[in-house]
């Protein structure tokens, strides 16, 4: 749930930047649920404007002189635990201060996209930031690990390890080279994904991922997630063929639906209408796999603000797909999940750090 829109969110604005702190002070102030309580210009005058003003959310500028923002966060949250939304330029390190527990970000405005634009996007970032849950570090990971999913079906798999798992090999509950995943994610999606990704072989069946994010990032994350996990991860490109082994990240900006070719399917990364306020959707990937996947399939739907994915996903259990949402507890923000449940697209509920367990568990038993 997004919070009272008549309380107005206090927000402090970090930024060692003049010209940019003055732009963002001045660009917020103008949306009437939003508060600028203050700024600040580095960490050090950060942590006392924190301790002052008690803002509901930070915006923070990543490279900093002095304390840069990811040894800021670090050292902050476990105290503070704040919502922070980074002001990131196109930057690989946005991704070290996600992992830190920063709860999304905002591409700085390059020319491309107008002010007006970059402020409207970073103003909802954090009105969603205002209600999220704050993991500092993950520290939290552990306590969630021996949390067991919500589904008899499931209720004896232990909580996953953090080392991928032994290959899957030949199941003898299904044919694994004829099998799909689709994984959506929005708010506090990235760090969570790759919790799952890591925990899974080389040999998992085709994947898909959504993740909602400005353009320019998909491919560093596909990057990123290639470094960790062990099966290979890339950014998607229009006609992709989905395989055994191999995850595809949808690219920002284009809407990624699967194309059954025969017996193969591929993946078209096309422009096109937002769908369900997104592009690219969740919702749009799971309504293509319902319509078009004829072999078995996996839903994945992950934390995020809203409800894209909730829809596509029943429509992928009415069409005999298995689907796993992220319980409550794990979520940075209980919203697409929640929603997915409450409309019954959700065969089992579990937590973040769960998820690849009840996943390998049903890719080889088929339960």
């Amino acid at each position: 749930m997004l919070p009272n829109q008549q309380k107005k969110i206090r927000v402090l604005v970090v930024d060692d930047s003049a010209v940019a702190r003055a732009f963002l002070v001045k660009g917020l102030a103008a949306y009437p649920n939003i508060e600028v309580v203050g700024y600040a210009i580095n960490a050090l005058d950060a942590k006392t404007k924190i301790l002052r003003l008690h803002p509901d959310v930070m915006t923070l500028d990543v490279e900093m002189p002095g304390t840069n923002g990811i040894d800021f966060l670090r050292q902050l949250l476990p105290e503070h635990p704040l919502p922070v939304i980074l002001v990131s330029s196109l930057n690989l390190r946005v991704f070290d201060a996600l992992a830190a527990g920063a709860v999304d970000f905002v591409r700085k405005p390059d020319g491309v996209e107008s002010r007006e634009s970059f402020l409207r996007s970073l103003s909802q970032k954090i009105v969603v930031a205002s209600c999220a849950k704050v993991s500092p570090c993950r520290v939290h990971a552990a306590a969630h690990q021996a949390s067991a999913p919500t589904s008899a079906s499931a209720a004896a798999v232990p909580a996953a390890p953090i080392a991928p798992p032994t290959a899957l090999g030949h199941s003898s509950g299904m044919n694994l080279d004829h099998t799909i995943i689709g994984l959506g994610a929005s708010t506090g999606g990235t760090e969570a994904t790759l919790e799952v990704l890591k925990r899974l072989p080389a040999d998992i069946p085709g994947m898909v991922i959504v993740q909602h994010m400005p353009p320019g990032f998909t491919g560093m994350y596909a990057q990123r997630l290639n470094k960790i996990c062990a099966m290979e991860v890339r950014e998607a490109k229009n006609g992709d063929e989905i395989h055994r082994g191999l995850a595809l990240v949808a690219p920002a900006d284009l809407q990624a639906r699967v194309v059954r070719m025969g017996s193969r399917y591929t993946l078209a990364c096309q422009p096109g209408e937002k769908v369900s306020g997104h592009r690219p959707s969740v919702d749009a990937l799971f309504t293509s796999m319902a319509s078009q996947v004829k072999c078995h399939m996996v839903g994945i739907i992950m934390t995020g603000m809203g409800r894209d994915g909730a829809s596509g996903l029943l429509e992928m259990r009415k069409a005999g797909a298995y689907t796993i949402g992220q319980d409550k507890d794990s979520c940075v923000v209980y919203g697409m999940p929640c929603v997915a449940h409450e409309i019954g697209a959700v065969a089992i509920q579990a937590s973040c750090e769960n998820i690849a367990a009840v996943l390998m568990q049903h890719l080889k038993t088929g339960k």
